[in-house]
C-alpha cells in the first residue's frame, strides 16, 4: 500500500471526508465510526507481558507475528489511519439470555454465533465503505479486517473513541453497552483521528465477580487458559478436568462477563437479520444438538461460526454440557449413545459426564 496519492486531500478536506464516512457508514448499518492514528505502544507493552505470563493457551497465532499486531504500518506499509466501526448482535432481550443460560437441559451459545458468521458480513459492508470513499476520492491504499489478522481490534476501537476497554476485556461503549462486532479499514489517508475512549468502570467489578471459571484474574487481566470461551472454541485438545463443573451448558463460548455488565442496559437488539439466530440454536437442547451426526452439524452449520469448531469438539463441548446437567434416563441414554465414539476426545469427555452422573447415587 502506497501513501504516494497524486492528490493528497487537504486537511479540510480530510476532516469533511471523515464526516462523510461516519455518514456512510451508518447507511451501511454501522452504528458508529471512528478514525484512529496507528500509535499502539501501551497496547503493545501490555500484549508482551500477557504473551510472556503464556495466557494465550494454545493461541500460539497470538505471537506468530511480531510487533506487526501492534503496529499496523508493519502489517500494511503504508497505513496512517485505521477506519474502526462497530455493528450491534444483540439479538433478544438479555432476560431471554438470562433463561436460556439458566436451564441446564438447554444448550448455551454465545449469542454472536447464533446467525450468520459475523466475519462475512461486517468485511461486505466494509469493503462497500473503502469503495465508497474510492468514488469519492480516487484510487488509494486500503485493506479490510474483521477478526482476520494479526490486529489489535479493541485497543484501535478504543483510540477511535467506539468505547473503552472493561475491566473484562471487551469494550464497552457508554450508549450501547457491549454486544457488537469490529472491524476495520487499514488505509494510507491521514485522516485526523477521533477523541479516545474515556473508562467508565469505576468501581464496579461485576465481571469478575461472575465469571464462572475466573478467568478475569485482575480488572484487565483476562487467563484466556480457563476462559470459556477459549476452552470451547480455541482450545483443541480436553478441557481441564477442574474447570468442567464450572463450564454449566456452555457449549460455544461465554457471554456472563457481557449479562452482568450494568452497562448493557443501554444496548439495543441488532437490527441485522443476519445476526438473528438459526435453526432453533437459542432454544435447542443440549440432547438434540448431541444427536446431530457429522452431517447434520455440518450442514446446519454452514455460514456460521459455529462451522470452525468442528464436529469432534462440539460433541466434547456437549458431553460436558450433559456431564452438568441434571441426570436424566434421556440424558444417560445420550452419553450412552456416545460411549463408543471413534475419536479419543469424545469418548473421554463421555466418560467424565457419566461418571458425574453415577456420583449422583
Amino acid at each position: 500500500m502506497s501513501n504516494d496519492l497524486p492528490h493528497t486531500p487537504s486537511p479540510t478536506a480530510l476532516a469533511a471526508l471523515k464526516d462523510d464516512l461516519k455518514d456512510w457508514g451508518r447507511a451501511l448499518g454501522f452504528q458508529q465510526i471512528g478514525i484512529a492514528d496507528c500509535d499502539l505502544r501501551l497496547a503493545e507493552a501490555r500484549l508482551r507481558q500477557w504473551l510472556a505470563e503464556a495466557m494465550q493457551g494454545d493461541m500460539a497465532y497470538m505471537a506468530r507475528h511480531g510487533d506487526k499486531r501492534s503496529r499496523p504500518a508493519e502489517l500494511v506499509p503504508g497505513t496512517l489511519s485505521v477506519i474502526s466501526a462497530r455493528m450491534d448482535y444483540l439479538p433478544e432481550h438479555q432476560q431471554a439470555i438470562d433463561q436460556a443460560l439458566a436451564d441446564p437441559a438447554r444448550a448455551f451459545v454465545s449469542r454472536y454465533a447464533l446467525g450468520r458468521d459475523y466475519h462475512k458480513v461486517l468485511r461486505a459492508r466494509l469493503k462497500r465503505l473503502a469503495q465508497r470513499l474510492e468514488a469519492r476520492i480516487g484510487a488509494y491504499g486500503w485493506r479490510v479486517f474483521v477478526d482476520s489478522a494479526p490486529v489489535l481490534e479493541k485497543p484501535l476501537a478504543e483510540k477511535a473513541g467506539l468505547g473503552w476497554i472493561g475491566k473484562h476485556t471487551n469494550l464497552i461503549n457508554r450508549a450501547a453497552g457491549s454486544w457488537f462486532f469490529l472491524g476495520e479499514i487499514y488505509c494510507d489517508l491521514p485522516l485526523p483521528p477521533d477523541a479516545p475512549a474515556r473508562a467508565h468502570c469505576g468501581q464496579c467489578q461485576a465481571c469478575i465477580d461472575v465469571c464462572p471459571t475466573q478467568a478475569i484474574i485482575a480488572p484487565f487481566q483476562l487467563d484466556a487458559r480457563r476462559c470459556i470461551s477459549y476452552l470451547t472454541i480455541e482450545h483443541v485438545g480436553p478441557i481441564p478436568e477442574a474447570l468442567r463443573p464450572q463450564m454449566g451448558n456452555h457449549i460455544y463460548g461465554c457471554d456472563d462477563c457481557q449479562l452482568c455488565c450494568p452497562w448493557n442496559r443501554f444496548a439495543r437488539l441488532t437490527d441485522e437479520r443476519d445476526f438473528l439466530a438459526r435453526d432453533g440454536l437459542d432454544t435447542a437442547t443440549l440432547i438434540e444438538l448431541f444427536g446431530w451426526d457429522e452431517h447434520d452439524f455440518l450442514s446446519r452449520t454452514e455460514g456460521s461460526a459455529l462451522r470452525r469448531l468442528g464436529h469432534e469438539r462440539w460433541l466434547r463441548n456437549l458431553a460436558v454440557a450433559l456431564g452438568n446437567a441434571p441426570r436424566s434416563a434421556a440424558v444417560d441414554h445420550a452419553l450412552q449413545q456416545r460411549r463408543s465414539h471413534p475419536s479419543a476426545l469424545v469418548r473421554e469427555h463421555v466418560t467424565w459426564a457419566r461418571q458425574q452422573h453415577a456420583c449422583e447415587h
